[in-house]
Protein backbone atom coordinates (compact mmCIF):
# COMPACT_ATOMS: atom_id res chain seq x y z
CA UNK A 1 0.00 0.00 0.00
CA UNK A 2 1.33 3.00 -0.42
CA UNK A 3 1.66 5.67 1.27
CA UNK A 4 -0.25 8.56 0.39
CA UNK A 5 1.97 10.63 2.77
CA UNK A 6 5.62 10.04 2.10
CA UNK A 7 7.46 13.67 0.48
CA UNK A 8 7.68 14.40 -3.24
CA UNK A 9 11.14 14.86 -5.01
CA UNK A 10 11.93 18.73 -4.71
CA UNK A 11 14.27 19.64 -7.61
CA UNK A 12 18.07 20.50 -6.63
CA UNK A 13 18.52 23.93 -5.75
CA UNK A 14 20.04 26.41 -8.55
CA UNK A 15 23.59 27.56 -8.46
CA UNK A 16 23.19 31.08 -8.36
CA UNK A 17 27.17 31.47 -10.17
CA UNK A 18 26.86 30.16 -13.33
CA UNK A 19 29.75 28.66 -14.79
CA UNK A 20 32.72 30.59 -17.10
CA UNK A 21 33.12 29.86 -20.54
CA UNK A 22 36.34 28.79 -20.74
CA UNK A 23 35.82 28.98 -24.98
CA UNK A 24 36.28 32.69 -24.22
CA UNK A 25 39.84 33.10 -25.83
CA UNK A 26 40.58 36.80 -24.34
CA UNK A 27 40.19 35.64 -20.95
CA UNK A 28 40.91 31.96 -21.42
CA UNK A 29 43.19 31.89 -23.92
CA UNK A 30 44.71 27.90 -23.09
CA UNK A 31 42.93 26.24 -26.14
CA UNK A 32 42.61 28.97 -28.36
CA UNK A 33 44.44 28.68 -31.85
CA UNK A 34 47.59 29.98 -32.53
CA UNK A 35 46.76 32.83 -34.78
CA UNK A 36 43.89 34.07 -31.99
CA UNK A 37 46.42 33.95 -29.52
CA UNK A 38 48.99 36.45 -31.66
CA UNK A 39 45.91 38.63 -32.50
CA UNK A 40 45.12 38.35 -28.77
CA UNK A 41 48.48 39.47 -27.64
CA UNK A 42 48.71 42.62 -30.01
CA UNK A 43 45.49 43.63 -29.43
CA UNK A 44 45.34 44.03 -25.27
CA UNK A 45 48.72 45.74 -26.14
CA UNK A 46 47.30 48.37 -28.37
CA UNK A 47 44.44 48.48 -25.65
CA UNK A 48 46.68 49.82 -22.31
CA UNK A 49 47.94 51.99 -24.68
CA UNK A 50 45.15 53.52 -26.20
CA UNK A 51 42.63 53.08 -23.35
CA UNK A 52 44.88 52.37 -20.25
CA UNK A 53 42.79 49.61 -17.81
CA UNK A 54 40.92 48.40 -20.89
CA UNK A 55 42.58 45.07 -21.13
CA UNK A 56 42.15 44.51 -17.61
CA UNK A 57 38.97 44.91 -17.96
CA UNK A 58 38.11 42.26 -20.35
CA UNK A 59 41.00 39.57 -19.78
CA UNK A 60 42.55 40.24 -16.31
CA UNK A 61 41.63 41.84 -12.92
CA UNK A 62 38.13 43.35 -13.44
CA UNK A 63 39.07 45.89 -10.11
CA UNK A 64 41.96 46.91 -11.42
CA UNK A 65 41.08 47.41 -15.03
CA UNK A 66 38.06 49.78 -13.37
CA UNK A 67 40.08 51.43 -11.03
CA UNK A 68 42.45 52.29 -13.89
CA UNK A 69 39.61 53.35 -16.43
CA UNK A 70 38.52 55.80 -13.71
CA UNK A 71 42.17 57.89 -13.60
CA UNK A 72 42.03 57.66 -17.42
CA UNK A 73 39.20 59.22 -17.72
CA UNK A 74 40.01 61.91 -15.06
CA UNK A 75 43.15 62.09 -16.99
CA UNK A 76 41.36 62.86 -20.64
CA UNK A 77 38.62 65.02 -18.54
CA UNK A 78 41.68 67.01 -17.26
CA UNK A 79 43.28 67.20 -20.96
CA UNK A 80 40.16 68.95 -22.07
CA UNK A 81 39.61 71.22 -19.99
CA UNK A 82 43.08 72.02 -20.40
CA UNK A 83 42.18 72.30 -24.43
CA UNK A 84 39.61 74.52 -23.67
CA UNK A 85 41.80 77.07 -21.09
CA UNK A 86 44.41 77.20 -24.10
CA UNK A 87 41.41 78.32 -26.27
CA UNK A 88 40.31 80.70 -23.99
CA UNK A 89 42.29 81.71 -21.05
CA UNK A 90 45.55 80.71 -22.45
CA UNK A 91 47.46 83.10 -19.98
CA UNK A 92 45.87 81.07 -16.86
CA UNK A 93 47.04 77.34 -18.20
CA UNK A 94 50.60 79.03 -18.37
CA UNK A 95 50.34 80.10 -14.74
CA UNK A 96 48.92 77.00 -13.95
CA UNK A 97 51.79 74.64 -15.89
CA UNK A 98 54.55 77.29 -14.18
CA UNK A 99 53.19 78.25 -10.78
CA UNK A 100 55.67 76.63 -7.78
CA UNK A 101 52.78 74.76 -6.06
CA UNK A 102 50.60 73.59 -9.13
CA UNK A 103 53.53 72.74 -11.28
CA UNK A 104 54.89 70.63 -8.09
CA UNK A 105 51.60 68.95 -8.61
CA UNK A 106 51.52 68.22 -11.89
CA UNK A 107 55.15 66.91 -11.89
CA UNK A 108 54.09 64.52 -9.07
CA UNK A 109 50.95 63.41 -10.83
CA UNK A 110 53.07 63.03 -14.20
CA UNK A 111 55.31 60.55 -12.21
CA UNK A 112 52.55 58.77 -10.65
CA UNK A 113 50.47 58.17 -14.31
CA UNK A 114 54.34 57.21 -15.68
CA UNK A 115 54.88 54.43 -12.77
CA UNK A 116 50.90 53.15 -13.19
CA UNK A 117 50.73 52.75 -16.97
CA UNK A 118 54.15 50.53 -16.91
CA UNK A 119 52.39 48.66 -14.12
CA UNK A 120 49.84 48.24 -16.06
CA UNK A 121 51.97 47.17 -19.23
CA UNK A 122 53.90 44.97 -16.91
CA UNK A 123 50.35 43.19 -16.45
CA UNK A 124 49.07 43.19 -19.41
CA UNK A 125 52.39 40.86 -20.41
CA UNK A 126 51.40 38.63 -17.81
CA UNK A 127 47.69 38.55 -19.08
CA UNK A 128 49.54 37.82 -22.61
CA UNK A 129 51.28 34.98 -21.28
CA UNK A 130 53.95 34.41 -24.03
CA UNK A 131 54.41 30.79 -23.41
CA UNK A 132 51.51 30.12 -25.03
CA UNK A 133 52.44 32.44 -28.29
CA UNK A 134 54.52 30.80 -31.41
CA UNK A 135 58.58 30.77 -30.40
CA UNK A 136 58.71 33.06 -33.54
CA UNK A 137 55.93 36.14 -32.33
CA UNK A 138 57.10 36.39 -29.24
CA UNK A 139 59.49 38.61 -29.46
CA UNK A 140 57.70 40.33 -31.72
CA UNK A 141 54.89 41.11 -29.26
CA UNK A 142 57.47 41.61 -26.49
CA UNK A 143 59.18 43.86 -28.58
CA UNK A 144 56.22 46.05 -29.90
CA UNK A 145 54.81 46.33 -25.64
CA UNK A 146 58.33 47.52 -25.06
CA UNK A 147 58.20 50.37 -27.45
CA UNK A 148 54.58 50.97 -26.37
CA UNK A 149 55.76 51.79 -22.54
CA UNK A 150 58.18 53.79 -23.98
CA UNK A 151 55.99 55.70 -26.00
CA UNK A 152 53.29 56.22 -22.94
CA UNK A 153 54.83 56.44 -19.56
CA UNK A 154 58.23 57.37 -20.79
CA UNK A 155 57.22 60.22 -22.73
CA UNK A 156 55.10 61.23 -19.34
CA UNK A 157 58.41 60.45 -17.29
CA UNK A 158 60.18 63.13 -19.51
CA UNK A 159 57.40 65.43 -19.34
CA UNK A 160 57.47 65.71 -15.03
CA UNK A 161 61.79 66.04 -16.23
CA UNK A 162 61.29 68.92 -18.04
CA UNK A 163 58.71 70.77 -16.04
CA UNK A 164 61.06 70.14 -13.34
CA UNK A 165 63.83 71.48 -15.08
CA UNK A 166 61.43 74.52 -16.14
CA UNK A 167 60.73 74.74 -12.47
CA UNK A 168 63.95 75.00 -11.05
CA UNK A 169 64.96 78.11 -14.24
CA UNK A 170 61.98 79.77 -13.48
CA UNK A 171 62.05 79.71 -9.60
CA UNK A 172 66.23 81.22 -10.23
CA UNK A 173 65.50 83.46 -13.43
CA UNK A 174 61.83 85.35 -11.77
CA UNK A 175 61.33 86.94 -8.48
CA UNK A 176 58.62 86.57 -5.91
CA UNK A 177 57.53 89.97 -6.11
CA UNK A 178 54.11 91.60 -6.99
CA UNK A 179 52.73 91.56 -10.10
CA UNK A 180 53.26 94.71 -12.39
CA UNK A 181 50.11 96.90 -14.38
CA UNK A 182 50.35 97.72 -18.20
CA UNK A 183 51.75 101.65 -18.13
CA UNK A 184 49.29 103.69 -20.95
CA UNK A 185 48.48 99.40 -22.16
CA UNK A 186 51.87 98.52 -22.94
CA UNK A 187 54.56 96.44 -20.65
CA UNK A 188 57.83 97.89 -20.57
CA UNK A 189 60.97 95.92 -20.05
CA UNK A 190 64.63 97.46 -19.78
CA UNK A 191 66.82 95.01 -21.53
CA UNK A 192 70.17 95.30 -19.70
CA UNK A 193 73.44 93.47 -21.36
CA UNK A 194 76.98 93.78 -19.02
CA UNK A 195 79.47 91.66 -17.58
CA UNK A 196 78.25 89.82 -14.36
CA UNK A 197 79.98 87.50 -12.72
CA UNK A 198 79.64 86.50 -9.34
CA UNK A 199 79.82 89.96 -8.12
CA UNK A 200 77.99 92.36 -9.61
CA UNK A 201 79.24 95.14 -7.59
CA UNK A 202 80.58 98.29 -10.51
CA UNK A 203 79.16 96.54 -13.20
CA UNK A 204 78.59 98.90 -16.22
CA UNK A 205 75.54 97.84 -18.67
CA UNK A 206 77.11 97.43 -22.08
CA UNK A 207 74.26 97.47 -23.92
CA UNK A 208 70.81 99.29 -22.70
CA UNK A 209 67.22 98.89 -24.89
CA UNK A 210 63.47 99.07 -23.66
CA UNK A 211 61.29 96.19 -25.31
CA UNK A 212 57.85 98.05 -24.99
CA UNK A 213 54.74 95.30 -25.67
CA UNK A 214 51.40 96.19 -26.12
CA UNK A 215 49.42 94.71 -23.41
CA UNK A 216 46.68 93.59 -26.04
CA UNK A 217 48.01 93.19 -29.27
CA UNK A 218 51.57 92.24 -28.60
CA UNK A 219 52.58 94.59 -30.99
CA UNK A 220 56.82 95.36 -29.94
CA UNK A 221 59.01 98.24 -30.41
CA UNK A 222 62.86 98.33 -29.39
CA UNK A 223 63.86 101.69 -28.31
CA UNK A 224 67.70 101.48 -27.99
CA UNK A 225 69.35 103.90 -25.43
CA UNK A 226 73.18 104.66 -25.85
CA UNK A 227 75.52 103.46 -22.72
CA UNK A 228 77.03 106.79 -23.34
CA UNK A 229 74.04 109.26 -22.39
CA UNK A 230 74.51 112.11 -20.87
CA UNK A 231 72.68 113.86 -18.15
CA UNK A 232 70.07 110.92 -17.87
CA UNK A 233 66.85 112.36 -15.95
CA UNK A 234 65.66 110.03 -13.19
CA UNK A 235 61.51 109.31 -13.05
CA UNK A 236 59.73 111.40 -10.40
CA UNK A 237 59.28 108.69 -7.70
CA UNK A 238 63.21 108.20 -7.95
CA UNK A 239 64.91 108.29 -4.45
CA UNK A 240 67.84 109.41 -6.90
CA UNK A 241 66.26 112.50 -8.07
CA UNK A 242 66.99 114.28 -4.54
CA UNK A 243 70.62 113.76 -5.50
CA UNK A 244 70.51 114.81 -9.26
CA UNK A 245 67.42 116.83 -9.37
CA UNK A 246 68.02 118.56 -12.82
CA UNK A 247 69.31 114.93 -14.31
CA UNK A 248 72.49 113.01 -14.02
CA UNK A 249 75.23 116.01 -14.98
CA UNK A 250 77.91 115.65 -12.66
CA UNK A 251 80.34 115.66 -15.55
CA UNK A 252 81.50 114.04 -18.57
CA UNK A 253 82.25 110.78 -16.68
CA UNK A 254 78.31 110.58 -15.44
CA UNK A 255 77.30 108.55 -18.37
CA UNK A 256 73.42 106.52 -17.86
CA UNK A 257 75.84 103.06 -18.17
CA UNK A 258 77.55 104.45 -14.61
CA UNK A 259 74.57 104.71 -12.62
CA UNK A 260 74.60 100.70 -12.02
CA UNK A 261 78.04 101.65 -10.62
CA UNK A 262 77.40 104.81 -8.70
CA UNK A 263 74.62 103.30 -6.97
CA UNK A 264 75.89 100.23 -6.15
CA UNK A 265 78.93 101.60 -4.62
CA UNK A 266 77.49 104.06 -2.79
CA UNK A 267 73.33 104.94 -2.61
CA UNK A 268 72.50 101.28 -2.01
CA UNK A 269 70.91 103.05 1.28
CA UNK A 270 68.49 104.71 -0.77
CA UNK A 271 66.70 101.10 -1.70
CA UNK A 272 66.37 99.01 1.56
CA UNK A 273 64.85 95.65 0.47
CA UNK A 274 65.39 96.04 -3.23
CA UNK A 275 67.47 93.13 -4.66
CA UNK A 276 69.33 95.26 -7.12
CA UNK A 277 69.50 98.77 -6.22
CA UNK A 278 72.05 99.66 -9.22
CA UNK A 279 69.77 98.10 -11.99
CA UNK A 280 66.94 99.89 -10.39
CA UNK A 281 68.15 103.07 -10.16
CA UNK A 282 69.68 102.54 -13.98
CA UNK A 283 65.59 101.42 -15.04
CA UNK A 284 64.59 104.90 -13.31
CA UNK A 285 66.75 106.87 -15.80
CA UNK A 286 65.67 105.26 -18.52
CA UNK A 287 61.95 105.92 -17.21
CA UNK A 288 62.84 109.54 -17.09
CA UNK A 289 64.65 109.78 -19.90
CA UNK A 290 62.62 108.30 -22.28
CA UNK A 291 59.16 109.92 -20.70
CA UNK A 292 57.47 106.71 -20.07
CA UNK A 293 56.94 103.99 -16.92
CA UNK A 294 59.51 100.95 -17.31
CA UNK A 295 58.51 98.23 -15.42
CA UNK A 296 60.64 95.68 -15.01
CA UNK A 297 64.45 94.86 -16.01
CA UNK A 298 66.24 91.78 -17.16
CA UNK A 299 69.41 91.38 -16.74
CA UNK A 300 71.57 89.51 -19.43
CA UNK A 301 75.51 88.14 -18.74
CA UNK A 302 77.05 89.21 -21.94
CA UNK A 303 79.71 86.52 -21.10
CA UNK A 304 76.97 83.87 -20.43
CA UNK A 305 74.58 85.43 -23.45
CA UNK A 306 76.82 82.93 -25.92
CA UNK A 307 75.61 79.73 -23.69
CA UNK A 308 72.08 81.10 -24.86
CA UNK A 309 72.58 81.06 -28.45
CA UNK A 310 74.12 77.81 -28.27
CA UNK A 311 71.38 76.34 -26.59
CA UNK A 312 69.32 77.39 -29.34
CA UNK A 313 71.64 76.15 -32.24
CA UNK A 314 72.64 79.87 -33.49
CA UNK A 315 71.41 82.67 -34.75
CA UNK A 316 70.71 83.28 -38.62
CA UNK A 317 71.12 86.74 -39.86
CA UNK A 318 71.94 89.05 -42.83
CA UNK A 319 74.85 90.80 -42.14
CA UNK A 320 75.36 94.46 -44.16
CA UNK A 321 79.36 95.03 -43.68
CA UNK A 322 82.29 92.86 -42.54
CA UNK A 323 82.63 92.98 -38.54
CA UNK A 324 85.83 92.36 -36.81
CA UNK A 325 86.64 90.22 -33.54
CA UNK A 326 89.35 92.84 -32.22
CA UNK A 327 92.30 92.17 -30.89
CA UNK A 328 93.75 93.33 -27.06
CA UNK A 329 93.89 97.02 -26.95
CA UNK A 330 96.96 99.10 -27.78
CA UNK A 331 95.95 102.89 -27.70
CA UNK A 332 92.94 103.28 -25.39
CA UNK A 333 93.14 107.17 -25.97
CA UNK A 334 92.67 106.84 -30.07
CA UNK A 335 90.39 103.03 -29.37
CA UNK A 336 93.19 101.17 -31.29
CA UNK A 337 93.28 97.64 -31.14
CA UNK A 338 95.99 95.14 -32.34
CA UNK A 339 95.51 92.43 -35.08
CA UNK A 340 92.04 91.44 -35.09
CA UNK A 341 91.39 87.42 -34.45
CA UNK A 342 89.34 87.00 -36.81
CA UNK A 343 86.45 88.38 -39.17
CA UNK A 344 82.83 88.09 -39.81
CA UNK A 345 82.06 88.16 -42.79
CA UNK A 346 79.08 90.47 -44.53
CA UNK A 347 76.51 88.55 -46.19
CA UNK A 348 73.73 85.86 -44.70
CA UNK A 349 75.37 83.94 -41.69
CA UNK A 350 74.79 81.64 -39.18
CA UNK A 351 76.08 82.74 -35.79
CA UNK A 352 77.43 80.36 -32.90
CA UNK A 353 76.98 81.87 -29.28
CA UNK A 354 81.02 83.24 -29.37
CA UNK A 355 80.52 85.08 -33.45
CA UNK A 356 76.93 86.09 -31.81
CA UNK A 357 78.62 87.76 -29.29
CA UNK A 358 80.89 89.63 -31.13
CA UNK A 359 78.59 90.72 -33.62
CA UNK A 360 76.63 92.46 -31.33
CA UNK A 361 79.75 94.39 -29.09
CA UNK A 362 82.29 94.58 -31.40
CA UNK A 363 82.67 98.30 -31.93
CA UNK A 364 86.28 99.23 -33.55
CA UNK A 365 86.21 100.96 -36.85
CA UNK A 366 82.68 101.88 -36.32
CA UNK A 367 80.66 104.06 -34.16
CA UNK A 368 78.46 102.96 -31.13
CA UNK A 369 75.63 103.26 -33.37
CA UNK A 370 76.43 100.35 -35.89
CA UNK A 371 77.29 98.19 -32.72
CA UNK A 372 73.23 99.48 -31.55
CA UNK A 373 71.73 98.30 -34.80
CA UNK A 374 73.55 95.15 -34.79
CA UNK A 375 72.22 94.33 -31.42
CA UNK A 376 69.18 95.10 -32.14
CA UNK A 377 69.10 93.08 -34.93
CA UNK A 378 70.49 90.03 -32.75
CA UNK A 379 67.31 90.33 -30.23
CA UNK A 380 65.34 90.10 -33.15
CA UNK A 381 66.89 87.19 -34.80
CA UNK A 382 66.21 85.51 -31.24
CA UNK A 383 62.54 86.34 -30.95
CA UNK A 384 62.18 85.24 -33.94
CA UNK A 385 64.27 82.12 -33.84
CA UNK A 386 63.04 80.86 -30.69
CA UNK A 387 59.97 79.23 -32.06
CA UNK A 388 58.14 76.26 -30.35
CA UNK A 389 59.92 73.53 -32.28
CA UNK A 390 63.10 74.82 -31.12
CA UNK A 391 62.45 75.58 -27.81
CA UNK A 392 61.01 71.68 -27.48
CA UNK A 393 64.18 70.26 -28.77
CA UNK A 394 66.47 72.26 -27.50
CA UNK A 395 64.44 72.99 -23.85
CA UNK A 396 66.57 71.68 -21.48
CA UNK A 397 70.12 73.47 -22.89
CA UNK A 398 67.96 76.73 -23.16
CA UNK A 399 66.57 76.43 -19.72
CA UNK A 400 70.07 75.88 -18.27
CA UNK A 401 71.74 78.68 -19.73
CA UNK A 402 69.21 80.82 -18.95
CA UNK A 403 69.83 80.37 -15.52
CA UNK A 404 73.55 81.28 -16.00
CA UNK A 405 72.73 84.22 -18.39
CA UNK A 406 69.70 86.40 -17.41
CA UNK A 407 68.57 87.50 -14.00
CA UNK A 408 65.21 89.65 -13.84
CA UNK A 409 63.01 91.42 -11.30
CA UNK A 410 60.00 90.10 -13.45
CA UNK A 411 57.32 88.34 -11.48
CA UNK A 412 57.19 84.79 -11.50
CA UNK A 413 53.52 84.65 -11.33
CA UNK A 414 52.85 87.21 -14.68
CA UNK A 415 54.81 84.84 -16.86
CA UNK A 416 51.80 82.80 -18.18
CA UNK A 417 50.65 86.82 -19.57
CA UNK A 418 54.03 87.56 -20.92
CA UNK A 419 54.47 84.03 -22.58
CA UNK A 420 50.99 84.85 -24.14
CA UNK A 421 51.95 88.34 -25.02
CA UNK A 422 55.26 86.59 -26.75
CA UNK A 423 52.99 84.64 -28.58
CA UNK A 424 51.19 87.13 -30.02
CA UNK A 425 53.85 89.32 -30.85
CA UNK A 426 55.40 86.23 -33.14
CA UNK A 427 55.46 86.91 -36.55
CA UNK A 428 54.40 90.80 -36.32
CA UNK A 429 56.74 93.40 -37.23
CA UNK A 430 58.71 94.93 -34.55
CA UNK A 431 59.43 98.69 -34.51
CA UNK A 432 62.95 100.70 -33.55
CA UNK A 433 63.92 103.70 -32.12
CA UNK A 434 67.60 104.41 -31.16
CA UNK A 435 68.56 107.36 -29.35
CA UNK A 436 71.17 108.06 -31.39
CA UNK A 437 71.72 107.87 -35.24
CA UNK A 438 70.40 107.38 -37.83
CA UNK A 439 66.88 108.82 -35.85
CA UNK A 440 69.00 111.61 -34.03
CA UNK A 441 72.46 113.42 -34.49
CA UNK A 442 75.31 111.72 -33.46
CA UNK A 443 76.25 114.46 -31.36
CA UNK A 444 72.39 114.07 -29.53
CA UNK A 445 73.80 112.08 -26.58
CA UNK A 446 76.17 114.32 -25.38
CA UNK A 447 73.66 117.24 -25.03
CA UNK A 448 70.23 115.35 -25.15
CA UNK A 449 66.68 117.41 -26.25
CA UNK A 450 64.37 115.44 -23.80
CA UNK A 451 61.27 117.29 -24.67
CA UNK A 452 62.50 115.65 -28.35
CA UNK A 453 63.30 112.19 -26.96
CA UNK A 454 59.74 112.34 -24.96
CA UNK A 455 57.93 113.11 -28.76
CA UNK A 456 59.37 110.34 -30.38
CA UNK A 457 58.87 107.67 -28.29
CA UNK A 458 55.14 108.76 -28.10
CA UNK A 459 54.95 108.90 -31.90
CA UNK A 460 56.77 105.53 -31.49
CA UNK A 461 53.90 103.70 -29.09
CA UNK A 462 51.22 105.91 -29.84
CA UNK A 463 48.39 103.99 -32.04
CA UNK A 464 49.16 104.22 -35.88
CA UNK A 465 47.46 107.13 -37.84
CA UNK A 466 44.66 106.09 -39.81
CA UNK A 467 45.55 107.15 -43.08
CA UNK A 468 44.85 106.31 -46.60
CA UNK A 469 47.43 104.33 -48.24
CA UNK A 470 50.14 107.20 -49.62
CA UNK A 471 49.59 109.67 -47.36
CA UNK A 472 52.63 109.52 -45.91
CA UNK A 473 54.91 112.37 -46.35
CA UNK A 474 58.99 111.93 -46.97
CA UNK A 475 61.28 114.25 -46.96
CA UNK A 476 61.74 115.40 -50.76
CA UNK A 477 65.16 113.36 -51.26
CA UNK A 478 63.92 110.29 -48.92
CA UNK A 479 63.07 107.30 -50.94
CA UNK A 480 60.20 105.52 -50.01
CA UNK A 481 60.07 102.66 -47.57
CA UNK A 482 59.31 101.52 -44.64
CA UNK A 483 58.88 103.68 -41.37
CA UNK A 484 60.47 102.69 -37.69
CA UNK A 485 57.37 103.30 -36.21
CA UNK A 486 54.32 105.22 -36.72
CA UNK A 487 55.18 108.79 -37.11
CA UNK A 488 58.96 108.09 -36.36
CA UNK A 489 61.74 109.01 -38.86
CA UNK A 490 62.98 106.31 -41.15
CA UNK A 491 66.16 104.44 -40.31
CA UNK A 492 68.89 105.40 -41.99
CA UNK A 493 71.66 103.89 -43.21
CA UNK A 494 74.99 104.21 -40.55
CA UNK A 495 76.55 107.95 -42.09
CA UNK A 496 73.37 108.55 -43.33
CA UNK A 497 71.23 112.51 -42.40
CA UNK A 498 68.35 111.29 -39.94
CA UNK A 499 64.78 110.61 -41.91
CA UNK A 500 66.68 110.66 -45.32
CA UNK A 501 66.91 106.66 -45.87
CA UNK A 502 64.33 103.87 -45.42
CA UNK A 503 65.19 101.30 -42.77
CA UNK A 504 67.23 98.16 -44.17
CA UNK A 505 65.52 94.94 -44.38
CA UNK A 506 66.45 91.72 -46.18
CA UNK A 507 65.24 92.98 -49.17
CA UNK A 508 66.35 96.35 -49.34
CA UNK A 509 69.87 96.21 -49.00
CA UNK A 510 72.72 94.57 -50.19
CA UNK A 511 75.98 93.16 -47.98
CA UNK A 512 79.06 95.05 -49.18
CA UNK A 513 81.53 92.16 -49.90
CA UNK A 514 83.83 94.06 -53.00
CA UNK A 515 85.77 97.42 -52.99
CA UNK A 516 84.48 100.49 -54.55
CA UNK A 517 86.54 98.69 -57.22
CA UNK A 518 85.12 95.30 -57.69
CA UNK A 519 87.58 93.57 -55.89
CA UNK A 520 86.20 90.54 -53.32
CA UNK A 521 86.85 91.76 -49.66
CA UNK A 522 89.23 88.99 -48.32
CA UNK A 523 90.57 88.71 -44.63
CA UNK A 524 93.71 88.91 -45.95
CA UNK A 525 93.02 92.18 -47.11
CA UNK A 526 91.28 93.57 -44.53
CA UNK A 527 94.63 92.00 -41.98
CA UNK A 528 97.29 93.53 -44.90
CA UNK A 529 95.55 96.85 -44.10
CA UNK A 530 95.44 96.66 -40.58
CA UNK A 531 98.93 95.93 -40.59
CA UNK A 532 100.04 98.53 -42.52
CA UNK A 533 98.28 100.87 -40.08
CA UNK A 534 95.62 101.97 -43.03
CA UNK A 535 92.69 101.94 -40.27
CA UNK A 536 90.80 104.75 -42.39
CA UNK A 537 90.78 102.40 -46.00
CA UNK A 538 89.04 99.47 -43.31
CA UNK A 539 86.55 101.62 -41.47
CA UNK A 540 85.53 102.78 -45.38
CA UNK A 541 85.11 98.69 -46.39
CA UNK A 542 83.24 98.40 -43.25
CA UNK A 543 81.39 101.12 -43.16
CA UNK A 544 77.80 99.04 -43.55
CA UNK A 545 78.48 96.95 -40.24
CA UNK A 546 75.65 98.56 -38.66
CA UNK A 547 73.03 97.13 -41.39
CA UNK A 548 71.54 93.93 -40.16
CA UNK A 549 68.71 91.81 -40.72
CA UNK A 550 67.06 88.59 -38.64
CA UNK A 551 66.65 85.60 -41.10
Amino acid sequence: MTNSYAPSRQPAPRNRTAAPSLTDPVRYPSGAAAPVLTKRAFLLVLMTLLVPGSAQIVAGSRRLGRFALRVTLTVWALALLAAVLLLVSRPTLINLVTGPVTSLLLIIGLVALAAGWAALFINTLRLIRPVLLAPKVRPAVVGVLVLALVLSSGSLGYAAYMLNVSRAAIGSIFSNGPAIEPSEGRYNFLMMGGDAGADRTGRRPDSLSVISVDAKTGKTAIISVPRNLQNAQFSEDSPMRAIYPDGYDCGNECLINAINTEVTNEHRDLYPGVADPGAQATMEAVSGTLGIKVQAYVLVDMDGFAKLIDAMGGIRIKAGGWVPLSGDMVDEANGIHGMPIGWIRAGEQTLDGYHALWYGRSREFVDDYARIQRQQCVQQAMLKQLDPATLLAKFEDIASAGTKVVDSNVSAGQLGSFVDLAMKAKGQDVSRLTIGPPDFDVSFSTVPDFEQIHRKVDELLGPAPEAAAGDAILPQDAAPGPLSAAGALPLAKPGAQPGTQPAPSPSDFTPVTTTPDGEPITVEMLNELKRIGDEQSIRNLVATNGQCAPL
